[in-house]
């Protein structure tokens, strides 16, 4: 199961105790599912079709605890060979869907008549309680979360345009950052930064994702810093061998041409030790040393050795 269906399947089993916010989840879930199918001029039947079975269950008692009205559900075949069975429910005149399409704001009167709109009125979510509901429901009806291993992706699509800047001023009044992408025949709203999305899910009441999401993120981080840790060391490394590598070069060159012995004392002796240490680093060096050196007193010393060796590979070692 995706990380998307396990987050759904945890919000459908939300229940919200004011009837204010089952009204303003009802309102997305009906919103982003619903359509009017007119019979006559001024009656209408209300259908819904969603994919997710916990979804389906979640609206069919919503609409019975706030109108004590059973919809009639019809689970159909997919056209797509590759999808799962689809569900349909509708609510004829005769049983009220009139009066739920009123009672969720999602009619609007234009003088010439009566407009199914896909957005509520604002008096639905007046309360922030209210809010965290309809973006609840919203998710539930057409919102989507990648999986926390992978990118940081969290997602609302919806048909109309007024649906997604409906969504977007909600979720950006609790803080959030949220754009809005047009996606084949979708407008798509989206956070793509990890904190956002860890507070959206904490916003909805998706807790165990949200726990699960910070887990990995944790995990993610861990990883990044033992790579950045490993990738430093061996880039140190690597970096003190191919130092070695030159230095024993200098040394060895030095030695076979005028002796190590033609050396200062405090070359000479750096010289023994670095043939005796070949994978010792600098300050490890200058602790062997009598007195001791510091690292960069080491690194002066070598440089004395690097240039001799350079004038005695051009002949100019006199």
């Amino acid at each position: 199961m995706s990380f998307s269906l396990k987050t759904k399947g945890e919000l459908a089993r939300l229940e919200a105790e004011k009837s204010c916010c089952n009204k303003a989840e009802l309102a997305a879930l009906i919103g982003l599912n619903g359509e009017l199918v007119y019979s006559t001029e001024d009656k209408f039947n209300l259908k819904i079709t969603v994919e997710n079975p916990a979804v389906a269950r979640k609206i069919f008692k919503l609409i019975k605890i706030l109108f004590a009205i059973n919809p009639e559900i019809k689970v159909r075949k997919n056209s797509s060979f590759k999808k799962s069975n689809y569900y349909l429910m509708v609510i004829t005149h005769v049983m009220g869907s009139q009066s739920i399409i009123k009672g969720l704001g999602l009619l609007k009167n234009h003088g010439s008549g009566d407009t199914f709109v896909h957005f509520p009125k604002d008096e639905i979510f007046e309360k922030r309680c209210c809010k965290r509901s309809y973006l609840r429901g919203a998710f539930l009806s057409g919102g989507s979360v990648s999986a926390p291993e992978k990118t940081y992706h969290l997602e609302f699509a919806a048909h109309e345009i007024e649906v997604a800047l409906g969504v977007q001023r909600m979720m950006n009044t609790f803080g959030l950052n949220a754009k809005i992408v047009p996606r084949k025949k979708y407008q798509v709203v989206y956070l793509k930064e990890g904190d956002q999305i860890v507070e959206l899910l904490n916003i909805i009441g998706a807790h165990n994702a949200l726990l699960e999401l910070e887990n990995a993120r944790i995990l993610k981080e861990m990883r990044n810093n033992i790579n950045r840790i490993v990738n430093c060391e061996t880039a140190n490394l690597s970096k003190t061998v191919n130092a070695s590598v030159k230095q024993l070069e200098n040394i060895h060159l030095i030695q076979r041409t005028i002796g190590l012995d033609e050396l200062p004392e405090a070359l000479r002796e750096l010289a023994k030790l670095r043939i005796q240490h070949e994978d010792a680093s600098l300050k490890e060096l200058g602790e062997m040393m009598n007195p001791p050196v510091g690292k960069s007193g080491v690194n002066h010393r070598f440089r004395k050795m690097e240039n001799l060796a350079e004038k005695i590979r051009q002949n100019r070692y006199v």
